[in-house]
């Protein structure tokens, strides 16, 4: 069904009445995965207690993974996917038990993909801080109750520390290759930055090396939705009714991203001004059809994904400045990367545009194409790299196969 796939991965469409359907009914408390639901594909390992930057240490952390392909003899084929921020570890596959929705790369990884699983070994975990299995704000926490707003303060660097070592819980020594995009393509830059010797390639899709201003103040605002819900309750929502839950702020957050997310250029041409039924808009009761795009895929987002967690990870983007403390600004830091690097922009993406992906490429020592970037050009804006596979696909074979 259509509406069960990420409209992370496809063109913006118009809302059809089988769409508005498919929501239909009271969304949970909360979208994440929980103790006692169907693992789907997942697997779990713990990995410990986790000391943070921010001085805190996360007691006993479990982190959900997928898997896909074969692990060689020699160990060396092991392909670090990594999500942004509203994905998990379900990148191939159908929707069903235990997965809400479809893969969000199928087009990319696969048999004969560009991420190839008949010659490489994926693992795609869900990052710390996720709702869809790794220990997050949803997990159970101390006096076994749901953590929520005591959930400790995250950061781009805690979350590519918990991924380094589920790698050595599983056995895997060194990558041949971690790939990520958007926020996955930080937590990629990170672990050029802070494990060179464990990766031998890098891709860094459609992500910056720091989080500017303008970034953070777009994070700021959709965190705030959130919390300005009333059935927020400070966070200590997890034991409310459905229909009870920060359901319209955490949908109002999802709305004030899709918006970066996506091309003005798209949303035009799809959308232009027409109306989503007969009735006007113009006083008359009547929505936009952009309008009903937006508030469609607000509501079908709370139903997947969890307030507190939105906020950790949101806030954890915010934290993401690759030259911070004593490594010596964004130039001296990405000089330590050791991998052969993609970098990858888009021409329309407006949430981290090409100028973020030059300033990468500008100072990596051992870039494919030098000290440019790869572009590609799409209407879709910042989503491209889920949306263009031909595109982004030619540019991963050329990573994957120096």
């Amino acid at each position: 069904m259509d509406w069960q796939t990420s409209e992370d991965t496809v063109p913006s469409e118009f809302i059809t009445e089988a769409n508005v359907r498919s929501v239909l009914g009271k969304p949970p408390a909360s979208g994440a995965w929980r103790e006692g639901d169907h693992p789907g594909q997942r697997l779990f390992v713990s990995i410990g207690a986790l000391q943070l930057e921010s001085g805190e240490r996360l007691p006993g952390v479990r982190m959900a993974y997928e898997t896909y392909g074969e692990l060689n003899a020699a160990g060396d084929n092991a392909v670090l996917v990594l999500h942004a921020l509203t994905g998990d570890s379900h990148v191939v596959g159908a929707p069903g038990p235990g997965h809400p929705t479809a893969g969000w790369w199928g087009g990319i990884v696969g048999p004969g993909r560009a991420i190839d699983t008949e010659r490489w070994f994926v693992v795609a975990p869900n990052m710390l801080g996720g709702c869809q299995g790794s220990t997050g704000p949803a997990s159970l926490g101390p006096g076994d109750a749901e953590w929520g707003a005591r959930f400790p303060f995250l950061t781009i660097r805690d979350q590519v520390a918990a991924q380094h070592a589920l790698g050595e819980a599983i056995g895997i020594e060194r990558w041949a290759a971690v790939v990520g995009g958007s926020m996955g393509g930080m937590h990629a830059l990170e672990w050029g930055v802070s494990h060179p010797d464990h990766v031998e390639r890098l891709a860094v899709l459609a992500a910056p090396a720091i989080s500017s201003a303008d970034q953070i103040a777009l994070n700021s605002v959709q965190t705030e939705a959130i919390r300005v819900d009333a059935a927020f309750n400070g966070g200590d929502y997890y034991d409310a009714a459905d229909g009870d839950g920060p359901h319209r702020g955490l949908a109002l957050a999802r709305r004030m991203a899709l918006l970066n997310y996506r091309s003005p250029d798209e949303l035009n041409a799809r959308f232009a001004r027409s109306w989503q039924s007969g009735i006007s808009p113009l006083g008359h009761g009547g929505v936009y059809a952009v309008e009903s795009y937006l508030d469609f895929h607000g509501n079908k987002f709370t139903r997947r994904f969890d307030a507190n967690s939105y906020i950790t990870l949101v806030n954890a983007m915010s934290s993401h400045d690759i030259g911070a403390g004593d490594r010596g600004g964004v130039a001296a830091a990405l000089e330590r990367i050791t991998a052969r690097t993609l970098v990858l922009g888009i021409d329309s993406d407006r949430l981290f545009p090409l100028a973020d992906q030059q300033r990468i490429a500008k100072h990596l020592r051992n870039g494919i194409d030098g000290a440019e970037p790869a572009v590609i050009s799409s209407p879709y804006g910042h989503d491209a790299f889920l949306i263009e596979d031909a595109l982004v696909g030619a540019h991963l074979r050329r990573l994957l196969d120096e």
